[in-house]
């Protein structure tokens, strides 16, 4: 590349300086560069890619050699992390090369956004997942958070003038208890300060169990998460309730979708960030139920709004001439409402049921936040019935609601493949990729969630509880990103407005 003559235009539309993109700047011949660059990332992906298969075969053949079960899970469960993180790798640089293959619509500044996603996920990611599987480096992490900790009992104690030692010997005798020792020695802690409440009325958040001395480090990535998806969602409600021109079936959707993901995130998230910053475990029973309410509710909402959206392109598609007539804003806020009476009709019970339930005293939740669930197993009642209608409306609700968008996507596809012209093809499947991505985001981080949850038994409860935040966390914060590179109206608006907020006039 050094020993090439340079244009006198040298622009990189890029934020990094690409191979490919600096060869492009050349006055000369770069055949030899292309193809000597395609061939080397061609056999450096599938050797490697060769490699970790032919590793993983021999594997796989060896682990169902093992007769015993438990033995099992156990040698499959050591390879989770490394599996994890091949897929943080590989995923994003594959989909970005198959949309800079095959999506021609797609405008430049999506290439480059995914190229720096590419680098930029797995470095937050990768220290989380080998910290959450490598018991040993969790335990070396906890070793060397050790003085924090004695700080945050401090805290907890709320005594200004004893020590903590000091503070324990004379209240019961015994020896100095730290707050992020095994749960029976947290419970006699909390029991000594009165922090669990004789009534069973009160519940104790745990977090994430095991992982208490990392309270703080994963909080970084969760208030990152969270922050970025408010920004985002807030900057698409401004921008929809300025502009006259975005006041359309499709942007009211987006609207909806957006207030949705803020209320379900906010409900988990400041409960989580307050037991990993401030150590306030505590909620009322009625907390806990309006919590449960809250997020539950905003699944289901957000699931009939993705319909509403298939809806509306199977609409935009096969009938355009009629779009305007047959979806207006009225008829998008009405359903809207049908969606959002479906979700409290449907979610209204688990509160209700749970309600009427006897809770035992020891009423410590091993999670960041209220799942019906992990309630219910605090009852020392019958819990038959919470336990159906937990497993059946999620199950309803999904069949339903997948059903309804693969008709959708089906008549969309036999329309498509109607058309003559193979760029009127592309821009019609063009139209969808935006909705397509977010259902990818929100319903296999669900579903994974669910069935690790119901059919893991050999993953550690954190894994659980970690992916169970970032069903919350990821897709609210993706989602105003996607739709936002994805339309080009909706972008050069969010541009515009952002270049008057920077401006020092402020216009």
């Amino acid at each position: 590349m050094t020993q090439q003559p340079f244009c006198v235009n040298r622009i990189i539309p890029h934020m990094q300086s690409k191979y490919i993109a600096v060869a492009k700047m050349v006055c000369g011949d770069i055949t030899v560069t292309r193809i000597s660059a395609m061939v080397l990332m061609f056999v450096i992906n599938r050797f490697d890619l060769m490699l970790i298969a032919l590793s993983y075969g021999l594997i796989i053949r060896a682990v169902l050699r093992i007769s015993s079960k438990k033995a099992y899970q156990k040698a499959l469960n050591t390879c989770t992390a490394h599996i994890c993180v091949v897929l943080t790798y590989y995923t994003p640089g594959l989909f970005s090369s198959l949309t800079h293959q095959f999506s021609q619509g797609i405008v430049p500044h999506v290439y480059i956004i995914l190229a720096d996603l590419y680098l930029l996920i797995p470095p937050v990611l990768n220290p989380i997942i080998y910290g959450v599987k490598t018991k040993e480096l969790r335990d070396k992490w906890k070793e060397g958070t050790d003085k924090p900790n004695t700080f945050a009992e401090n805290r907890v104690c709320g005594f200004t003038g004893q020590s903590n030692q000091s503070l324990l010997y004379g209240l019961s005798g015994q020896s100095t208890l730290s707050i992020s020792e095994p749960y029976h020695r947290i419970d006699h802690l909390m029991g000594i300060f009165n922090l669990t409440p004789s009534d069973p009325s009160t519940f104790m958040l745990m977090g994430i169990p095991g992982l208490e001395a990392a309270h703080v480090w994963i909080s970084i990535p969760f208030s990152t998460f969270y922050i970025i998806g408010l920004l985002g969602n807030f900057m698409v409600l401004f921008v929809v309730s300025k502009e006259q021109t975005l006041h359309k079936p499709m942007y009211l959707l987006l609207c909806m979708l957006a207030l949705t993901e803020i209320s379900t995130s906010t409900s988990v998230v400041l409960k989580a960030l307050c037991i990993f910053w401030l150590n306030l475990k505590v909620i009322t029973l009625s907390g806990c139920l309006t919590q449960m309410f809250f997020f539950h509710a905003g699944t289901v909402m957000h699931s009939a709004i993705l319909v509403t959206m298939a809806f509306d392109r199977y609409v935009a598609i096969c009938n355009p001439l009629r779009y305007a007539t047959i979806l207006t804003n009225t008829r998008i806020a009405k359903l809207g409402l049908v969606g959002l009476i479906r979700a409290v009709l449907f979610v209204l019970p688990l509160p209700l049921l749970l309600s009427r339930q006897t809770f035992c005293a020891n009423c410590i939740i091993p999670h960041t936040y209220c799942d019906h669930m992990a309630v219910a197993k605090m009852s020392c009642g019958d819990i038959t019935v919470n336990r159906m209608y937990g497993l059946v409306i999620p199950f309803v609700v999904s069949v339903l609601d997948l059903t309804l968008i693969a008709l959708s996507y089906s008549l969309i596809i036999r329309a498509v493949l109607r058309i003559p012209s193979k760029k009127a093809h592309q821009k019609a499947l063009n139209t969808c990729t935006a909705h397509i991505c977010v259902m990818l985001m929100s319903y296999p981080s669900f579903f994974f969630s669910t069935l690790t949850h119901r059919f893991g038994q050999g993953i550690a409860p954190h894994v659980h509880i970690i992916l169970a935040n970032l069903y919350f966390l990821l897709p609210t914060m993706l989602n105003p990103i996607i739709y936002g590179v994805k339309n080009k109206e909706l972008l050069e608006k969010v541009g515009k407005y952002t270049c008057r907020m920077c401006s020092p006039g402020g216009h």
